[in-house]
């Protein structure tokens, strides 16, 4: 970053809860430690664009053991790991791994590192402690570096997705990596079937308007490149996500447009094993494992802008579509 451009790090209350805030001149983020270490807003100042969706009339709490996430708020940004769906993660004894994995409920320890913001948290179940260090790594670029630590004498298989419920106010386009033509349906909602390709010219714009209706989509295999985002039609805006796809190698795609959620959102997952459950990824080869006494490290990048030249150039240097 260039030298000028201030970080500032500071202490809020989100919704009565403590916060941390964290900004430079463009963007300003949010994170409630106590719920996850969830991310309940990411600003683009210049545009005045909130990019996450808020719990709206849904109260934000910390949830109960058990809970399952459509009952929870519904908002911001949250991690899954080492699941997505509920599962069995096969062993000695046998764990029972929870409804959008097990952080999203806990409290996450949460420190400010110089111009960095570090948040960590230890599994209930499983040897491994899950940090996020959070930082800028340009002035209009957030910069999110993960590790998985295994504590344990053997190797620790999981699955990493992160869940941000994108708030769509206007006609938003969702762009994916370059040579990615087409998505397999995973959840069909409504209208779509289960198992079938869909072109990604035809679906991948997403309109504010309630319908009831929801779906998803995996890429099925690993990407050919690691940036995707959203661009916000009416507005100009965008919002990139970078990842090193040897890394991170698969994408979802989440849209719900009213089915569980009270407006319309979407999320962008690059992904850790295809696809949403540890048992699953486990069975077809795609889970990552973490050597005992060792870690696993990757990063993600997110860039925030606006206009479609802009974009454009971004895209070409990024390698999406």
């Amino acid at each position: 970053m260039k030298d000028d451009d201030t970080v500032s790090i500071t202490r809020g209350t989100y919704k009565g809860f403590s916060s941390r805030v964290m900004e430079n001149r463009l963007i300003r983020l949010e994170t409630v430690p106590e719920i996850g270490g969830k991310l309940v807003s990411l600003l683009y100042k210049p545009a005045g664009k909130e990019w996450l969706l808020d719990s709206g009339s849904r109260p934000l709490r910390v949830p109960e053991k058990g809970t399952a996430f459509g009952d929870g708020d519904m908002s911001g940004w949250d991690e899954c790991f080492p699941t997505v769906n509920s599962c069995r993660l096969q062993g000695t004894p046998e764990v029972s791994l929870p409804d959008h994995g097990e952080l999203w409920p806990l409290p996450w320890d949460c420190r400010i590192a110089g111009d960095r913001l570090v948040s960590s948290v230890q599994s209930p179940q499983l040897p491994y402690r899950f940090t996020r260090e959070i930082s800028f790594s340009a002035e209009d670029r957030i910069r999110l570096d993960y590790r998985a630590g295994n504590t344990g004498d053997q190797p620790l298989p999981f699955l990493w997705v992160p869940h941000p419920q994108f708030a769509v106010t206007e006609p938003t386009r969702i762009l994916l990596p370059a040579g990615v033509e087409d998505m397999l349906c995973v959840f069909p909602g409504r209208t779509l079937e289960i198992g079938t390709m869909y072109s990604w010219d035809e679906h991948s714009l997403i309109l504010p308007a309630v319908t009831g209706d929801g779906r998803k989509y995996y890429y099925p295999g690993r990407v050919p490149a690691g940036c995707s985002g959203l661009y916000g039609e009416a507005s100009g805006s965008y919002l990139l996500v970078s990842v090193p796809p040897d890394k991170v190698p698969y994408i979802g795609v989440w849209v719900d447009e009213g089915m569980f959620n009270d407006r319309v959102t979407c999320a962008l997952e690059p992904g850790i094993g295809y696809y949403d459950s540890l048992e699953r990824a486990a069975g077809n080869g795609t889970a990552e494992r973490i050597p005992a006494a060792s870690s696993c490290s990757w990063h993600m990048e997110l860039t925030f802008g606006e206009g479609i030249h802009h974009i454009a150039a971004k895209l070409r240097r990024e390698g999406t579509k």
